[in-house]
Formats: C-alpha cells, structure tokens, sequence
C-alpha cells in the first residue's frame, strides 16, 4: 500500500512533514491549498482515520502511525493557539 508525506505550511512560516499510510489523504488534502485552521484540522483527522481504516481493512489492524501523525499535528495546532482566522497550507505530497 503506497503511504503519503505531506508537508504543512504553519501560520508562523514552519513548514512540517507529516505521513499518512496511504493515498486516501488525497480526498481530504490539496497541494498549494490553504485551509482555515480548523477546516484544516476536520480535514486532516478524517483523512488520517480514512487512511487507517484502509490499512486495517487490509492488514487486519489499524494504523497507529496515522494516529501517531495526528496526535503530533493536534499538538502542533495547540502550540499555536490558532484561531479560525489563521491558516494552514499543504505544500507537497508525495508517494512513498
């Protein structure tokens, strides 16, 4: 099963990589598209959950480095203290 890095513009200018298990994050996320933070948020868990059930449909288990990646975007929104204003853009993704 193809896995996915995808990379994350924060409001601050970081950029961060994160992964998905596989290619059904494309339904969810768009290259150069910027997403208000908390569509980005709603976005990202339903495709990150959409990617682990694929993998456990597959394999028999679920994914914990989807769930993984998306503890670690949730903190990262926390330690920004966003607000609906702000903005998150999907820079890259590419197939593993």
């Amino acid at each position: 099963m193809p896995s996915v890095n995808f990379t994350v513009k924060w409001p601050d200018g970081e950029l961060m990589q994160y992964y998905s298990p596989s290619t059904v994050i494309y339904e969810y996320l768009s290259i150069g598209q910027r997403y208000p933070s908390t569509q980005f948020l709603h976005q990202v868990e339903n495709g990150l959950n959409a990617a682990s059930e694929r993998v456990q449909v597959r394999h028999g288990f679920a994914c914990s480095s989807a769930m993984d990646t998306l503890a670690m975007i949730k903190r990262q929104a926390k330690f920004f203290r966003l607000s609906p204003a702000d903005q998150i853009e999907v820079i890259e993704m590419t197939n593993q």
